[in-house]
This record gives structure tokens, sequence and C-alpha cells, in this order.
């Protein structure tokens, strides 16, 4: 699919620039992680099949003043024998960005599980969290507070920003507010972390 910067939509608040942050895509398999990736790189709806691995692709998102921001984003698939390949892609990473299929309510407990799971291993402590609720197209999808409360999102690590976001990769809604929301915690994580430095 190539990796060339492609921008999507101009509506946003202005953020300051950083040169790029390096996000990681993951969540149960179905959930709709590629078909997301590539609507933020293409601006369209593609049809996809299961991820065996993972695709990495470069986003450019442009924000008011002329000014964008840049993602190099990896979607590692979400079958469960590849789950524990999750750490090694998760590591060293800026962001985590974690898709659930709003409209599958039976599989909540599952995300919730797996969700957990990787935000308190040992390496990605503190790291931000942005949940996808996908599938908000459709009329069975839950709310992303509704989401945001089946996944216990309060239970997380104190030191963890998260953040919410109903979306969909059928139409692009809320993608362009949920990776300025990702983009505001990995600048405030970056900010802390320098902060903590200094007083060592």
């Amino acid at each position: 699919m190539g990796n060339q910067f492609t921008d999507i939509g101009p509506n946003a608040t202005f953020l300051p620039n950083l040169r790029s942050s390096h996000i990681v895509v993951i969540g149960l398999d179905n959930a709709g992680k590629t078909s997301l990736l590539y609507r933020l790189k293409l601006r369209e709806f593609v049809e996809t099949i299961p991820t065996k691995g993972f695709n990495m692709e470069h986003i450019k998102v442009s924000v008011e003043h002329s000014n964008t921001f840049h993602f190099q984003v990896w979607d590692v698939g979400g079958q469960e024998k590849l789950r524990p390949l999750w750490k090694s892609y998760t590591r060293r990473t800026d962001g985590l960005v974690f898709v659930v299929d709003a409209a599958e309510a039976e599989r909540m407990e599952e995300a919730k599980v797996e969700l957990h799971r990787i935000s308190r291993s040992a390496e990605n402590q503190g790291m931000p969290v942005l949940v996808l609720a996908n599938k908000q197209d459709l009329d069975s999808a839950m709310s992303a507070s509704e989401v945001e409360k089946v996944l216990s999102l309060q239970e997380m690590s104190s030191s963890t920003l998260y953040h919410t976001q109903g979306c969909s990769a059928l139409d692009g809604q809320g993608l362009q507010l949920g990776l300025e929301k990702l983009y505001e915690m990995i600048l405030k994580r970056k900010k802390i972390l320098r902060q903590s430095k200094k007083k060592k």
C-alpha cells in the first residue's frame, strides 16, 4: 500500500508541532484495525482481510494554521495466537491505539482482559491509550462512554492517560478527533517524563 505521507481533514484545533510519533494499533480480530488504518491513509473505506502479521504506514494529519503531525502507525493482527506478539510491537512506542468493535458487546470482556494485560506490562506503564469504539455507523454500536465503562478504563494505572473516541472506518467519523487527543496525550506524557528527569 506504499508509505507516502497522506493528509486527512484540515478541521482541527491547533497543536504544537512534533516531528513524528510511533504508535501501535491493536485490538481483537475483526475490530476493524486495518480498515481504520487505510481510512486514515487513503481517505476511503478499504475491504481488508485478517492481518496475519502487521501493516505499517506513515500518516500525516493536517491541523489548522498549516500545522501537521506525523504518525508512524503499526497495525498488528488481533487473532488469539498473535496477541503474545503485541508486546514486541508496543515496546518503546509513543502511544497505543486499542480498537474495539462497539457493535459486538459479547466480546467486550475479552477485549478488556487484553487491553489491561498489555497496558499493565512493565514496558507499557504510563503509555497513552486511545480506545477507538469502531463501527459507530451501526445502530447496535455502544457509545464511546459505554465502551469506556465496560472496559473499566478507570481501573488502569493512575499514570496512564487515556481517551475513548467513537469512530467509523466506513465514513471516517471520529478519527481526526481521536488522533488529536492521542497526540495531546503523547505531548503531555513527554512533558511529564522531562519534568521527572529534571527532579532526579
